[in-house]
């Protein structure tokens, strides 16, 4: 009886609990159930989002196209190293290592930092571009009116060349794809690559002619998408620091041991969740399709 008495006093041991192998199990398998819901959760963007691109891959890829590799790339490094610290910091915990498990959280929140920070820059493009889907949302520019002749001319010249951006006016913040599309149309249905939906989704159905509009708006899809699974994406970032931000002071008080570390490890399985969530993101939204450029 005095024994029963002693293990439930164990440091970070709940009442509800036998002893701490029962206690960490019964957490672990708590969070394998939560993320197997977030699997399921994303699982549905995921399907939407290749339901779409098989219908419409010319559009995607021009979508696709125009997001900067290279900021994507750079929050796939950040967020592997973040995997690399948040594992140290389990690590650290069983071995009792409070000074080290201070460090590791501090870097793994400010990775985590960083990434958002480059997604903000991302979307502060979008929203300079005119590419948020969303009608008002973007930057609102009013149209010079006065033009000289050659300017006239050049700007005439450039609705000609599909390829070329086009000067950005948009006085009531509506989506606008300015980046052109027609060229990679054309030769996908020169080769027969156009699916059967494009055929009918991108060309006029009157004078069977190719309509910038209609190809804005299967693009406009594209954006759809990648600001739902980027932004949700975003959002279980900000709360995976939310949670390293809790761990931190814990961590600062001592609380995590040998004897007691299942909270860093439970923490551990929710970040590399997200980090191997953006794994699949990051081809998927950023590289697929690229090579139509070429």
């Amino acid at each position: 009886m005095a024994d029963t008495h002693k293990t439930h006093h164990v440091k970070g041991l709940q009442h509800q609990f036998d002893d701490m192998q029962q206690q960490q199990e019964s957490a672990t398998i708590g969070m394998w159930m939560f993320l197997v819901q977030e699997i399921m959760f994303f699982g549905g963007l995921f399907t939407a989002y290749l339901v779409y691109r098989s219908r419409y891959p010319m559009a995607f890829a021009a979508g696709s196209n125009h997001l900067d590799a290279f900021w994507g790339g750079l929050n796939t490094l950040v967020l592997i190293v973040s995997s690399l610290t948040m594992a140290l910091t389990v690590y650290y915990a069983q071995k009792s290592n409070r000074a080290m498990q201070v460090v590791m959280i501090l870097l793994t929140m400010f990775f985590g930092l960083v990434f958002l920070g480059v997604k903000v820059i991302e979307y502060s493009d979008k929203y300079n571009h005119g590419l948020i889907p969303v009608t008002g949302w973007n930057k609102k520019t009013s149209k010079q009116v006065v033009a000289l002749p050659f300017e006239t001319k050049a700007e005439a010249k450039e609705t000609h060349d599909s390829h070329k951006e086009k000067p950005y006016v948009n006085p009531n913040g509506d989506f606008q794809w300015n980046y052109g599309g027609e060229d990679l149309v054309m030769l996908a249905k020169e080769k027969g690559w156009l699916t059967e939906a494009e055929k009918i989704g991108y060309f006029d159905p009157i004078t069977k002619e190719f309509d910038p509009k209609r190809f804005e708006n299967k693009v406009r899809i594209f954006y759809w998408l990648y600001f739902a699974m980027t932004g949700l994406h975003a959002l279980h970032m900000v709360v995976g620091i939310i949670i390293m931000t809790w761990l931190l002071w814990k961590a600062w008080q001592g609380s995590f041991s040998a004897e007691y570390y299942s909270p860093v490890e439970i923490s551990g399985l929710y970040w590399h969740f997200v980090d191997i969530v953006w794994i699949f993101l990051f081809p998927l939204l950023y590289l697929l399709g690229r090579h139509f450029l070429h």
